[in-house]
């Protein structure tokens, strides 16, 4: 701590001189600000003094940064949860592709004879085959039918058709089933993973907030005491017009 004569004292950052009330003491500045100031002086300490005017440079440079922290921290929060989600697995895939990759030469034919047998091109195919067979048998086969009325040999085609594709369609409805099933598993998985993913975001936004409130908080106090000081300037300044125009 530097003093001079008639009660004038340096300011550590500046060198210069200045009066009692033109100084602040080193144990009345907050932490915050003294960090900044070390970072202009080194040596600084709560002995020393500082002018109005440096500290009021100091207190710019600290709110800035501390904007400038507010600014970096939400460009980080957000590179970190893209990260977070880049890192985990990737649950949205093809179903389709992913569940016909287990399917057999045998499933897929099912599913084809299954899908031919529900269509409209079977039961034109088959009414033609029906009509076909019956003309046949009971006017150009007329003397020497190969299956004369009632048609029983055409019975017995369409039972054994009946007896082949019931379980075919059987096997198919199974196979669609599964992957219905699949796929519903799959959607959970999707959804609880974007439940968990926005629940992490809420949480790092109300802490983001009351991080943020709390800056707010001390640029307020640091508003307020300038404040104070302007007023305790105003006030030293009323005392000395008073001894002049007494003089």
């Amino acid at each position: 701590m530097k003093k001079q004569k008639k009660d004038k004292f340096t300011c550590f950052v500046c060198q210069q001189s200045f009066l009692n009330h033109e100084v602040i003491a080193g144990e009345l500045v907050q932490k915050e600000l003294a960090h900044e100031i070390k970072k202009v002086a080194p040596d600084w300490n709560a002995t020393h003094f500082i002018c109005h005017s440096d500290l009021a440079v100091m207190r710019s440079h600290y709110i800035h940064s501390l904007l400038n922290t507010e600014k970096n921290e939400l460009t980080s929060m957000e590179r970190s949860v893209l990260k977070s989600i880049q890192e985990h697995e990737l649950l949205s895939t093809d179903i389709e592709e992913e569940f016909d990759k287990n399917w057999t030469f045998v499933d897929k034919l099912t599913d084809k004879i299954a899908k031919f047998g529900g269509s409209w091109g079977f039961l034109i195919c088959f009414g033609i085959f029906l009509t076909a067979w019956m003309i046949t048998n009971s006017l150009i086969l007329f003397l020497r039918p190969l299956d004369p009325y009632p048609f029983i040999f055409l019975n017995l085609i369409l039972s054994c058709l009946t007896a082949m594709q019931a379980p075919v369609i059987m096997m198919s409805q199974n196979r669609h089933a599964e992957k219905d099933r699949f796929r519903s598993q799959h959607d959970y998985k999707v959804n609880l993973k974007a439940e968990l993913e926005i629940r992490s975001l809420h949480e790092k936004i109300d802490h983001l907030l009351s991080h943020q409130w709390e800056k707010m908080v001390k640029i307020q106090e640091m508003q307020l005491e300038m404040l104070a000081e302007l007023n305790s300037a105003k006030k030293a300044k009323v005392p000395a017009k008073r001894l002049k125009q007494t003089d």
